[in-house]
């Protein structure tokens, strides 16, 4: 007997080696989050205290004729597939789902291609919540994956496709598992334009170390003529488990993109990295910016009758990241709380906010402490 209980132990030794050596043997058991019971259950969207004046730009987009409805009244005619099948065609989308708070559970992420609708608006009416069940991603969209057709010779610069998300809860997303587009637990995004209104975003992981992977509900790279993404009415995070996470950017994370964020509420997600950007000898890197990571040369970030609270980082920024390479950009910040949030260091002008001393900063009526 004792043989067979040494060879067996034997076994199960070099069983454990296996996976330790195969990361990605790992991956459907460490990479699982737990999903929100009552994602509904979480934040309002937008910061209550602010009514800051909305450009029209940045406002809700006109659904009253949409392209494609998902569902036929009930909660089980609204599925994954049906959403994803929208998504690759473009156009505007809207539910019908029933009366009541619906979720979707997302079994891979809804892709846009950019050769078909220039524009697409997913609009969930203020029912809708748009679940990765923990192990995937929700959406991407990317003018320079040749897999969603390349459609100019600037992929990184191009007006097209416009994206826009309003009126949704964006939860449980999970990009552990990607490799080549890491980032963005939630939403992931390169070109064209970029957009998210009334929206709430709860309980999205990414990558959890690297010095500049990062963005656990929203990650954005290039957007045309370096316009801004606009992010309006909207929550990342809130207490317990509806907290985003990920090494950079526990809310949002882009390189070289402008921000425009108005009357919105970051609060209670974490940037989990070690060992901030770049990395220290000895450390993976990362954990910087626990609500805003900016990265990359001129960009701007505008921060607009937000509040910005109880967010954690374990290197910089514990409310904001913001690195101009080159020293260029601005930081404007108006009417808005950044308050309460917690670790970090390098703070040369303001406290929470993490920058070169040499970046112009524009703070008024606003409280920052």
């Amino acid at each position: 007997m004792k043989k067979y209980g040494v060879k067996v132990s034997l076994l199960l030794i070099v069983v454990f080696l296996i996976f330790q050596c195969k990361e990605d043997l790992w991956e459907p058991w460490w990479q699982f989050h737990t999903p929100l019971e009552n994602p509904e259950a979480g934040p309002p969207a937008g910061n209550p205290d602010s009514h800051y004046l909305v450009p029209s730009e940045a406002q809700a987009e006109d659904v009253t004729n949409p392209d494609h409805i998902i569902g036929t009244g009930t909660p089980e005619s609204c599925t994954c597939d049906d959403f994803v099948d929208a998504v690759a065609q473009g156009g505007t989308i809207v539910f019908n789902c029933g009366t009541d708070p619906v979720t979707i559970v997302m079994d891979r992420p809804a892709k846009v291609f950019n050769n078909a609708d220039t524009d697409i608006v997913i609009d969930g009416g203020g029912l809708i919540t748009l679940s990765g069940g923990g192990k995937t991603r929700i959406l991407y969209m990317n003018t320079c994956d040749p897999d969603q057709v390349w459609t100019t010779e600037h992929c990184d610069n191009q007006d097209h496709p416009r994206l826009t998300i309003q009126n949704l809860i964006f939860a449980d997303g999970n990009s552990t598992a990607e490799r080549e587009y890491n980032g963005g637990g939630a939403v992931w995004v390169r070109g064209g334009r970029f957009k998210i209104v009334n929206c709430r975003f709860f309980n999205n992981y990414c990558a959890d170390l690297g010095p500049d992977v990062g963005g656990a509900a929203v990650r954005v790279f290039s957007q045309y003529n370096n316009l801004p993404v606009y992010i309006v009415n909207s929550t990342f995070g809130g207490p317990g488990d509806f907290a985003n996470v990920g090494a950079n950017g526990g809310a949002i994370s882009s390189i070289g993109v402008s921000w425009t964020i108005i009357n919105s509420l970051f609060t209670h997600n974490r940037a989990v990295g070690k060992g901030g950007n770049p990395a220290q000898n000895g450390t993976p890197g990362g954990g910087s910016g626990g609500a805003i990571y900016n990265d990359g040369n001129t960009m701007t970030l505008t921060i607009l009758g937000t509040k910005i609270e109880y967010n954690e980082v374990n290197a910089y920024g514990s409310a904001i990241f913001f690195v101009s390479n080159d020293h260029s950009g601005n930081i404007r910040i108006d009417e808005s709380v950044i308050t309460n949030n917690i670790g970090g260091s390098w703070y040369p002008v303001y406290p929470q906010i993490s920058m070169h001393s040499d970046t112009p900063i524009e703070v008024t009526n606003s409280i920052i402490e």
